[in-house]
């Protein structure tokens, strides 16, 4: 089983660009919405997968089939990846709901539902040494009791009353950026809920509220928990 993370947080949140001390031979990025990555020299870090290029560790894969083949394939064929990125994950749910727009009934939302937790819970078939980073969207949401609280961004109330996306996850971190005495703008992700939001990690594996937005600290912390 592999250990999977959720990373929460509005556009231009520093999402992706957690990404970028990630060790490129070791990584397979899965680029969702088929977008420039944010950091510096990433053209010659990230390739594109093909026939050509057998060695490449860039997918666009955006439908959920595909992402789920592209999941297995790098768990049974590449045994030098250890870090599995699926960046803007959210759109996978969008692109299917835009191409099935003038669908009436509930049925396309069912589906979307039903690919979204399919592929949430797909790192428990793969290999034990792979981590695999989910990066979506946030969104600001309102629960039953009036209450407003941000949670991940999803397609449709018949997901969010059904699937509670984050409750297929031990660790979700969410994305801020916190302005110092300084005036200088720091991206971080934040470890532990406030109470308006749906962030969690185990007890233990963070001591501080905020973390620099690293992917390859928050993987040394889930390494140096799981000894």
């Amino acid at each position: 089983m592999a250990q999977s993370v959720l990373i929460i947080a509005e556009s231009g949140g520093g999402k992706s660009t957690s990404g970028r001390n990630l060790d490129p031979k070791e990584t397979f990025w899965i680029n969702v919405a088929n977008k420039p990555l944010p950091f510096k020299g990433w053209k010659k870090k990230y390739t594109k997968l093909s026939k050509e290029n057998p060695e490449g560790n860039l997918s666009a894969v955006a439908t959920p089939a595909g992402i789920i083949k592209a999941m297995e394939y790098v768990s049974e064929s590449r045994p030098e990846i250890k870090n599995l990125i699926i960046d803007d994950w959210q759109y996978m749910s969008a692109f299917e709901y835009f191409d099935r727009a003038d669908e009436v009934g509930y049925a396309k939302f069912t589906d979307i539902g039903k690919w979204l937790a399919k592929v949430a819970k797909k790192p428990i078939s793969l290999r034990d040494d792979l981590y695999v980073f989910f990066m979506t969207h946030s969104e600001e949401a309102t629960d039953y009791k009036g209450k407003r609280k941000q949670k991940a961004k999803t397609i449709g109330k018949m997901v969010d009353e059904k699937l509670t996306l984050e409750g297929l996850f031990s660790i979700v971190l969410y994305g801020k950026i916190i302005v110092n005495e300084q005036g200088e703008r720091q991206y971080v992700f934040q470890t532990f809920s406030d109470g308006a939001d749906t962030c969690k990690t185990p007890m233990g594996m963070f001591n501080e509220d905020y973390i620099v937005n690293d992917l390859q600290l928050v993987k040394e912390a889930i390494v140096e928990f799981e000894k």
